[in-house]
């Protein structure tokens, strides 16, 4: 089982983005039984929410189904993810600082790494700017990158 966690700050428009966007390309590809993903925060005031209603109708736009709820990523869960996937450099820093035992070495890494070449390489948190439509289209290219450095690491068709 590949376990991949999606991070943001509250839970509510990136990551949970970045989580029904990547498990619509596992399943399309046929793999979704050898996966398990989620997403979670780096702050806890949205705990329990839905998804942000930006985020909800992107999503449905796109022919994606999401139904989760928010949830604060806890420091002792970050050992049991293969893939900690951060949507910029200030949740980076934030589950740096929450990783006292190692566990986010060689598996932390932010989204728009597996972009290509001339994406930035934060997400914006459309929470501020409203851009939800923008947003999705960072996610959709990082999560096909994310997904096609899986499928070659661990040798998946």
């Amino acid at each position: 089982m590949i376990r991949v966690l999606f991070v943001c700050l509250g839970n509510i428009c990136r990551s949970p983005m970045a989580e029904a966007v990547f498990q619509q390309r596992v399943n399309e590809a046929g793999l979704a039984g050898q996966f398990e993903i989620d997403s979670a925060g780096t702050g806890g005031w949205h705990v329990g929410d839905p998804a942000h209603r930006g985020t909800q109708a992107v999503l449905r736009r796109n022919g994606i189904t999401y139904n989760g709820r928010a949830r604060q990523v806890q420091p002792a869960e970050l050992h049991r993810y293969d893939y900690v996937i951060a949507m910029d450099a200030d949740n980076v820093s934030d589950l740096r600082r929450m990783d006292r035992s190692g566990a986010l070495d060689g598996k932390l890494h932010q989204l728009l790494a597996f972009a290509p070449d001339g994406y930035p390489r934060d997400v914006p948190d459309p929470y501020y700017n409203g851009k939800f439509d923008a947003v999705y289209e960072l996610v959709d290219a990082g999560v096909a990158g994310l997904l096609d450095t899986i499928r070659a690491e661990h040798n998946l068709p």
